[in-house]
Order: structure tokens, then sequence, then C-alpha cells
């Protein structure tokens, strides 16, 4: 990709090398146990406790992770290799260029485009969807409208699961930034709302549809990250192509040992993926991207 000099997104959140991502302020909490047995003992302790415990929850209703704030501020600053902070910048600029797309199309409808914040993290991430671990990938929250992505999944997708290069990490950025799409546009709402109360494989079945969409909702970008802006350079799709099929559950399933169970796919499988990724790639209309009406 030829994305070097281009606008950098101004929607980066950097919490990478901050001290135990998702739970936070581990000095905090220390001290709230060595003072524990006196808070118990006094009156005014306990009063003070009770607040603290309110306070907390409260807190917490509102999305607020206090434990988190308290962590000092000397354990917030990291350095990272100079081929780390590249990685850092391309994310940026993809997302920056996934921004120019979308205000773009949503203009055209009449709408206004809500921008997402990518949150960079390492190892754990606390987001109002819960805590997670870089063990589960990237991934994108609707409650709070933000991309968590951990830059240790791109050396993941190359070494272990075959698929290298640029264009094959923007596609998994544009992939998350799907799903905000379909968070602005009440689809992500409508899938919860069919799938309560139904079995484990109509869920499922909803979620490959909805992951499908995102494949095909990276690919409109990626039509217009190519055709309109000259971003991408030979062998660019090739790249993209192969990382939507290395990520389909059937693939994932195989690799892993297991038997291939459809009925326990979420994402789709890798022809189903690749084929999503193309329809958008090639079309640049969203319209072409309605996998909740299409056979499957």
């Amino acid at each position: 990709m030829d994305w070097r000099g281009r606008r950098q997104s101004r929607n980066i959140e950097d919490r990478r090398g901050q001290p135990l991502q998702g739970s936070g302020g581990g000095a905090g909490l220390l001290l709230l146990l060595r003072l524990l047995p006196w808070l118990l003992r006094s009156r005014v302790g306990r009063v003070v406790l009770a607040v603290g415990v309110m306070a907390f929850v409260g807190a917490r209703l509102l999305g607020i992770d206090l434990l988190q704030l308290t962590s000092a501020p000397g354990q917030q600053t990291a350095s990272f290799s100079a081929e780390e902070q590249q990685l850092a910048e391309f994310v940026s600029v993809v997302l920056a260029d996934t921004e120019h797309t979308w205000q773009a199309i949503f203009a055209e409808q009449g709408m206004s485009y809500e921008e997402p914040v990518l949150v960079l993290f390492s190892q754990r991430v606390a987001s109002a969807c819960g805590t997670a671990s870089s063990a589960v990938g990237p991934f994108y929250c609707p409650a709070d409208r933000r991309v968590y992505l951990d830059l240790s999944f791109f050396r993941d997708l190359d070494r272990q699961l075959g698929a290298p290069g640029d264009f094959a990490q923007a596609y998994v950025v544009a992939h998350e930034v799907g799903h905000h799409i379909q968070t602005i546009l009440g689809i992500s709402h409508q899938v919860r709302n069919a799938g309560r109360g139904k079995s484990a494989a109509v869920v499922n079945a909803l979620s490959v549809r909805q992951e499908l969409q995102a494949d095909c909702f990276a690919g409109v970008w990626g039509h217009a990250a190519g055709n309109y802006r000259d971003m991408l350079e030979p062998g660019d799709l090739e790249e993209a192509l192969q990382a939507a099929a290395a990520i389909g559950d059937d693939r994932l399933q195989k690799r892993s040992g297991g038997e291939v169970v459809p009925d326990s796919f979420t994402h789709g499988t890798s022809a189903q993926r690749v084929e999503w990724f193309r329809r958008g790639f090639e079309s640049g209309d969203m319209a072409q991207c309605d996998t909740f009406s299409a056979q499957l």
C-alpha cells in the first residue's frame, strides 16, 4: 500500500504499555487492601468504605473504571520499537482513510458519519463491553463505539495464519470499522433483537451474516482507497483475500484439529468471506452488501 505521508487519524487512543490494562490501578487496589482492616474497625472507616463502594458501583454503571484512573502516572509510559511505531502510524493512516470514505458515502445519502475511536492496547484492555485480552483478536465494542486492536495480532496474522502484507492488515481494520457502520445504521441492534430468545444455531447464523456484511463494507472502503486515492499497489487485493480466507471459520476449525461444525460458525467460511469482501471491493457500493437477504 502507498500509505506513507498521508493524513493520520485524530481518533487514535494509545493505551499500549499501560500496566494491567482492563483492571488498572494495581497500586490503588493494593493500598485499599492494606487499609481494609482499619476501615472495618472504625465507624468513620466503615462510612468511608460504604461511600467508596457506592461511588465505584455508580461509576461502573456509567462505564468509568475508577481503579484504572488510580494508576500511577509514571507507569503509563513505554517505549516501542521503530517497527511497532510504524505499524501504529500505518493503522492511523488506514483509519483516516476509512473516515474519508464513509464520510463521503454517508453524505451522499444525506447522513452524517460519526467517526469511531481506535484504541491501541497491549495484552489486556477495558472497554464498555468488558475486559478483554489480546487473545480475542481485534474487536469492536458497540457500547462505546470503539475499535480495539493489539498490534501483535498482525504478527499472528502473518506467522500463524499465513496472511502477510499491509493490505491484509488494513482489511482487518476496515472490517472492524464495518461493524461501526452497522451500529450507526441500526443493523447491529436489529441483529441482537432478531436473535433474542432463539437457539444458538440461529444466533450463530445471524452473526455470520453480520460478519460477512462487515467484510463487504471493508471491500467498499478498499474500492475507494484504490480507485479514488490510488493507495493500492500490485498484489494488495490478493493480500486482503488471503487474510479473509485465513480467518474463515472452517479453516480455523481445521487448524485447531477439531471437527468442522457449520452450526457453530460465527463469521462465515473462507469462501464466503472472500466472496463478500470481493463483492464490496469490485462494486464500491454498500447497497451490494445486503447479506441478510442473500442466499449464502
